[in-house]
């Protein structure tokens, strides 16, 4: 059975593919831009997926339940991701029509990779380690990760 960490690392593979788009098309020299109705598009799927289905699982479902499991101080990892997620959403409101966008896309790519590094590597094995079967299913963590 996959656990919720699962189910939030595979998405962060689908997220990593999206930014390598990202990156190409930011990379293009001047006069090579993509259309700015290309960067609208992306734009818009990184809000749907990224932002309103992953951050928002992590955000209504994993970080209270990490902050319930006692893992809550300011400026704590929860705090500092949070803060992440919202500067994620202002990077992708910034990616709308070219040069403005190739420069918004590149910081947003820095950032989630950073993000996803951090998640995957230091916040989901804590998670793993601090949230046992009976914490999750208390946190509804499983159901609001897809999980069952």
């Amino acid at each position: 059975m996959r656990t919720p960490t699962d189910v939030l690392r595979s998405e962060h593979e689908v997220i990593l593919r999206a930014l390598a788009l990202l990156e190409v098309a930011a990379a293009r020299p001047a006069g090579a831009e993509p259309p700015d109705d290309w960067w609208e598009r992306a734009g818009d799927w990184l809000r749907w997926f990224a932002d309103r289905s992953h951050h928002a699982k992590e955000e209504r479902s994993l970080f209270p339940a990490l902050i319930k499991a006692g893992l809550s101080s300011p400026g704590g990892p929860v705090d500092v991701l949070l803060e992440e997620h919202a500067d994620a959403r202002a990077l992708v409101r910034a990616m709308r029509g070219a040069p403005a966008a190739a420069r918004a896309a590149r910081r947003y790519v820095a950032l989630l990779r950073r993000l996803i590094d951090k998640e995957n590597g230091v916040l989901f094995p804590l998670a793993e380690a601090l949230l046992d079967e009976r914490a999750m299913a208390a946190a509804d963590l499983a159901a609001g990760l897809g999980v069952r």
